[in-house]
């Protein structure tokens, strides 16, 4: 079951991967990241604007430039990216897409999705992109098929 877009999915693996880089002080190349995680190079550089426009990334040109993180990996929260990437109404909204969805009207997941949701929201504004780097770094977890 898929609960998040695309977008939403390759700009938390874009982030985790430039935390889980071993010098990062230095920008990520979106070329080299888009290999590495398989994601289309386009794709990739519209999401990383989105992320740059909003303040968690910042970019430089040249030829040593790319991405980076623009605040402290401890100060990154999933619920951050996936509100820019989402849409801040992103844990208001109906998993059916059903408009109106709610208390007065629900629609045959309402009762479940709104608990799934709630635990959801919980997690995702209490973990860090630093907390999931220190993961990836203890547990070589992967990032890409």
């Amino acid at each position: 079951m898929k609960v998040l877009s695309k977008a939403s999915v390759y700009g938390l693996r874009a982030l985790l991967y430039i935390v889980s880089k071993k010098d990062k002080s230095e920008y990520v190349s979106i070329r080299e990241m888009s290999e590495e995680l398989s994601i289309s190079f386009h794709f990739l550089t519209k999401i990383l604007q989105s992320l740059t426009q909003r303040g968690l990334l910042e970019s430089y040109r040249g030829p040593n430039g790319g991405i980076a993180l623009k605040l402290p990996a401890e100060e990154i929260f999933l619920i951050d990216v996936v509100k820019i990437l989402e849409g801040e109404n992103f844990f208001d909204s109906c998993l059916l897409g059903l408009p109106g969805c709610g208390e007065f009207e629900p629609c045959p997941v309402h009762d479940f999705w709104k608990v799934t949701k709630a635990a959801l929201q919980d997690e995702f504004a209490t973990t860090s992109l630093a907390e999931l780097g220190t993961k990836i770094s203890e547990n070589r977890l992967r990032l890409s098929g």
